[in-house]
C-alpha cells in the first residue's frame, strides 16, 4: 500500500471510530442521493467486486482445513457469482457492456484483494466474511437512491444470505483453536481501512471528503460489522 493509500486508510479508520461518539448523532446526514454515483458507475463497480470475490473465494477453498471449510468456502464463491451475475443482467438490460463498465474499476479492485488475500484459509474466509459484509451493506443502501425499476431488480442481492455458513464452520474452528481467533480479531480489524477506502471510492466522487457529513454512513457500516465480528466471538 502506498504512503496515501496507508494515510487515507488511517484518516477513513479514525472517521469511523470517531463515528461512534455520540456527537455523530448530531450531525446532518448527506442523503443517499447526495452519495451515490452514476448507475454506471454503480453497476460496474458491483460486478467486479463480485467476480473477484468469487474468484478469490474459489482459489481459497483448495486449501480449507476440512471439508466443510471447502464447502463453506463454495457457499461463499456461489452466492458472490449469482451477484454478479444478477448485476451483469442489470448491466445489459441497460443497453451496456458488462466488461467495459468493470474495466474502470479492475486496477483498485485487484489491489485491494492482493493487500487483503490472507495468509491461509482462515484469513481468507474472514476476508470474504468482513470485507463482502461491508461493502454488500453499502452498495445495498445505495442501492435504495437508484431507479424504481433497478432497486426492485435487484432487491435481493446484497442480502446476507451466506453469513450464517460462515459463522458456523468459522466458530467451530475457533473453538478448536483458540489463538485462532486471536489471530483472526486481529486480522479482522486490518481489514477494515483497506475495505473503507474501497467503500468511499463507492461513493459518488463530490462526497468522498466530506468526512463530517459521511460520519452517519460510517456509523451504520461500522455497527454492522461489529455484529459481525461479535456473532464469531472476536473483537471488532
Amino acid at each position: 500500500m502506498s504512503w496515501w493509500n496507508r494515510k487515507r486508510a488511517a484518516q477513513l479508520a479514525a472517521a469511523w471510530l470517531a463515528s461512534r461518539n455520540p456527537r455523530a448523532a448530531q450531525v446532518k446526514r448527506l442523503a443517499l442521493d447526495d452519495v451515490t454515483p452514476e448507475l454506471d458507475v454503480y453497476l460496474g463497480q458491483a460486478a467486479y467486486l463480485q467476480l473477484s470475490v468469487y474468484e478469490t473465494m474459489g482459489r481459497a477453498g483448495a486449501s480449507a482445513p476440512t471439508l466443510s471449510g471447502r464447502l463453506v468456502t463454495g457457499v461463499l464463491a456461489t452466492t458472490a457469482l449469482e451477484r454478479h451475475r444478477s448485476i451483469v443482467a442489470e448491466i445489459e438490460r441497460i443497453g451496456e457492456d458488462p466488461a467495459a463498465l468493470m474495466a474502470p474499476h479492475r486496477e483498485a479492485i485487484d489491489l485491494f484483494l492482493e493487500r487483503t488475500s490472507g495468509a491461509d484459509w482462515y484469513e481468507s474466509m474472514l476476508t470474504g466474511y468482513v470485507t463482502a459484509g461491508i461493502l454488500n451493506d453499502l452498495f445495498g443502501n445505495l442501492l435504495r437512491s437508484l431507479p424504481a425499476e433497478v432497486r426492485q431488480r435487484l432487491r435481493t442481492v446484497f442480502d446476507a444470505r451466506e453469513e450464517a455458513a460462515v459463522v458456523e464452520e468459522l466458530t467451530a474452528r475457533i473453538e478448536d483453536d483458540p489463538q485462532v481467533g486471536s489471530r483472526l480479531a486481529m486480522w479482522g480489524r486490518r481489514l477494515v481501512g483497506d475495505t473503507l477506502l474501497v467503500a468511499r471510492s463507492a461513493l459518488a466522487s463530490h462526497a468522498r471528503e466530506d468526512q463530517e457529513r459521511l460520519e452517519p454512513v460510517w456509523t451504520e457500516l461500522i455497527a454492522a460489522h461489529t455484529r459481525r465480528m461479535d456473532a464469531l466471538g472476536l473483537t471488532a
